[in-house]
């Protein structure tokens, strides 16, 4: 059953250009869909204007974002917020900048529990101290009661995990929750997503520019190019083969591990010429 439709979307810089390009993608209940792309493709913008969270100088010019057989541009921003806080959350892409650091670890998890989905304060705080230990936080308790700059990065970046899905959503947004750890972390928190995910059924929007993250958390993806869809595809048969020539150039260009001594191969200049003319960016 589809979840989140999204249907010919157009987001622009007010009296600015386009962003993004009539973008279409669906994402199933319980589905994990990868948005791929080169930096500055739009797969965040996709990600927050589902959300709601556009930026004041980014409008949407047309489209639908269906949630749940609800179109969430047709309603009034207030309904539209309690909608989206109660069925939806975001893993952001920086765990050193995304927690306030002037207040302790509990209430920062606990607020929107308690004052959107109206939960009493214990029932919120045993709520987060039992996520905590779920994604393998050491002395829970402790944790809570501290501030984001006595945790580290990977330690921040799980209770981000945490906090997303403290109220069951059906819907969560993780906006390259990778990017600003180092190796050996990421794949700890990769790992833990992917099992947090499973274990609660939640669809997924995993925005990343790296296709070695989807083939391992992801079921379809969609490939974006100067905020247009150029190709939808389910990862198994992308991976075996994709259609669109600038989404095997992507895909040729992933380095290649299992070969250290192979140079990096660019997209090349041709393949950018079309994609170019294709999407309708000058």
């Amino acid at each position: 059953m589809t979840y989140l439709s999204v249907r010919d979307l157009t987001v622009r810089l007010k009296d600015g250009p386009a962003l993004l390009r009539s973008v279409s993608l669906d994402v199933a209940a319980g589905e994990v869909r990868g948005l791929v792309g080169e930096s500055g493709a739009g797969k965040s913008m996709i990600g927050k204007a589902i959300l709601g969270i556009l930026p004041r100088a980014v409008e949407v010019v047309s489209g639908q974002i269906v949630l749940d057989g609800v179109d969430l541009l047709t309603l009034p921003p207030a309904e539209r917020r309690v909608r989206v806080g109660a069925t939806c959350a975001l893993i952001p892409q920086d765990p050193l900048t995304a927690l306030n650091p002037s207040r302790r670890i509990g209430p920062q998890m606990t607020d929107r529990l308690v004052d959107i989905l109206g939960w009493s304060r214990a029932n919120a705080a045993a709520r987060v101290q039992d996520l905590l230990a779920e994604v393998q936080i050491v002395d829970p308790a402790r944790v809570l009661r501290q501030y984001p700059h006595e945790l580290s990065g990977g330690m921040r970046q799980r209770i981000l995990i945490a906090s997303a899905f403290a109220a069951e959503p059906r819907l969560i947004v993780a906006d390259e929750p990778t990017t600003a750890l180092d190796v050996t972390v990421q794949k700890q928190i990769l790992k833990l997503i992917a099992g947090m995910q499973a274990r609660h059924g939640t669809a997924l929007l995993f925005v990343t520019h790296d296709l070695g993250v989807v083939s391992k958390v992801c079921q379809s993806l969609s490939v974006l190019y100067a905020g247009k869809v150029v190709e939808d595809a389910a990862v198994r048969a992308f991976f075996a083969g994709p259609k669109h020539p600038y989404s095997a150039a992507l895909l040729a260009a992933t380095p290649k591990y299992t070969d250290p001594d192979a140079g990096l191969q660019p997209v090349p200049a041709d393949v950018i010429a079309a994609v170019r003319a294709e999407v309708g960016h000058g």
